[in-house]
């Protein structure tokens, strides 16, 4: 063959080469990971058709929706900390909400800096880990963005007032402002209103490159105080609210479990201890709708940004809420607790070239989500994971799940089958003190403990083993 000739198909075969090579880098998806504060699966895309939530059902529309998902602990640092590294909470390891990965998990490589590594940008706004500043410099190519403001001397971060008789609550020392407020102001007056104008213009600035991006971000609301824009509480007029029907404890549960409600007591006008009066629950409850509402626009801006800009083709899209949240059952309020309200969480992912408008029934859990995006993007799964990717589910939604998922909080272990919700409380020794059972079949909202009666005692035994031997694993 002619020496010029050989040069010049070798020539060509290289730029080819790197032609492919540039356009495989270009196809590589985007992520937009979007963490919610609070949010239990009150939407209606879950059915609650009385909850006005357009662009997270619209989401759900366009990806998959996971019935019966579950957080792996109930409380904001430790289920921010355990999604974000892969890793499971244990009895010594993300323990509460001022948990740090960075102390925890010392070493363990982050689900954001595993996306770094692999050459994207990655950022983060607004509340994604519980500490701005955790594993940031491994985790996040630029310095985590928080919404504050300065007001006598004082950095105001997560509790944003409008109202000047709320601010003067808030300002005395040590003491916080109402436990609700509905100030008659425009959506970017809050914090989470804010953090919405930066993500839509750092998803501009991301449209004009070829580089990947890996974008974090994190909603305040609906966490207390239950602040959003008037409109969103007309949204809701107060005739509407209704209690919850169980305001009671569960029969034959165990009292270890019932925690007073101490998150909530902390805010002014909340009795310190006993019921929570009928009227301030009916203004609690009203004040989370608007909540859920006032976020949900907020996520439709960055979603409607997303399809202007043209990224959307290219973008996974994951939403989550940290955990669940009681709003007057069982006479609790928050979370801290491993009945169902406060573990099962709402979970959408929608990712190019997966079929939308899904629902898969199957089990699912956060320590599922770091395996899931490294499959979507095609990263090698890091030796750490406890969970298993969630792909299958977004292929088929029959495709069978988990057998099981567990949860756990304070000296409380849970594990969630198909059919049963089940509890161990355990002392320092390991031995089981006290325990709850509840069929969801029978007794969806938890009234009846059940782990007592002589017709459950095989199931108890079983379900106990299976915790015994994940922990065994786990140390």
């Amino acid at each position: 063959m002619n020496k010029h000739l050989i040069i010049l198909l070798t020539t060509l075969t290289i730029a080819a080469c790197q032609q492919n090579s540039k356009e495989s880098e270009q196809k590589r998806p985007n992520v937009l990971f979007i963490a919610v504060d609070d949010l239990r699966p009150m939407l209606g895309s879950y059915g609650k058709s009385f909850i006005k939530t357009p662009h997270i059902d619209r989401l759900a529309a366009h990806g998959t929706l996971f019935e019966r998902a579950y957080c792996n602990i109930p409380v904001c640092g430790a289920s921010r900390a355990s999604i974000l590294t892969g890793l499971r909470p244990t009895r010594s390891r993300f323990l509460g909400y001022d948990s740090r990965a960075e102390n925890d998990a010392p070493g363990v490589v982050s689900l954001p800096a595993h996306f770094k590594n692999n050459g994207y940008y990655t950022a983060s706004l607004g509340k994604v880990f519980h500490f701005p500043d955790d594993l940031a410099q491994s985790s996040w190519s630029e310095k985590p963005w928080r919404a504050q403001i300065f007001r006598n001397n004082r950095v105001i971060k997560g509790r944003d007032y409008q109202l000047k008789p709320n601010q003067d609550l808030q300002d005395r020392p040590g003491k916080r402002g109402s436990s609700y407020e509905n100030a008659d102001v425009p959506d970017s007056a809050y914090f989470d209103g804010k953090m919405t104008k930066r993500a839509i213009a750092k998803l501009r600035a991301f449209g004009e490159t070829d580089t990947p991006f890996f974008l974090a971000i994190g909603y305040l609301k609906p966490h207390l105080p239950f602040n959003a824009p008037q409109k969103y509480w007309d949204m809701y007029p107060k005739e509407t609210i209704n209690l919850v029907e169980n305001d009671f404890w569960p029969e034959d549960a165990p009292r270890e479990g019932f925690y007073g409600t101490g998150e909530l007591r902390k805010y002014h006008g909340v009795p310190k201890e006993g019921a929570i009066p009928d009227t301030l629950a009916l203004k609690l409850k009203r004040g989370y709708q608007a909540c859920v509402s006032y976020t949900d626009a907020l996520i439709g801006e960055v979603l409607n940004t997303l399809e202007e800009t043209g990224l959307d083709d290219n973008t996974i899209i994951v939403l989550w809420g940290d955990h669940g949240y009681l709003l007057g059952e069982h006479r609790l309020w928050c979370k801290h607790i491993t009945f169902n309200k406060a573990l099962q969480v709402p979970l959408v992912i929608s990712a190019p070239g997966y079929t939308g408008d899904q629902r898969t029934s199957q089990l699912a859990e956060f320590v599922d989500v770091y395996p899931t995006l490294c499959e979507l993007a095609g990263f090698k799964i890091p030796d750490h994971l406890m969970g298993k990717s969630l792909v299958p589910q977004l292929e088929n939604p029959q495709a069978k799940g988990k057998e099981y998922v567990v949860s756990r909080y304070g000296n409380m272990e849970a594990i969630k089958t198909d059919k049963y919700l089940y509890t161990e409380w355990i002392d320092s020794v390991g031995n089981v003190t006290d325990r709850m059972l509840y069929d969801h079949i029978k007794d969806p909202e938890e009234n009846v403990n059940i782990s007592e009666r002589s017709e459950y005692v095989e199931v108890v035994q079983e379900l106990s083993e299976k915790l015994a031997k994940l922990n065994e694993s786990l140390n």
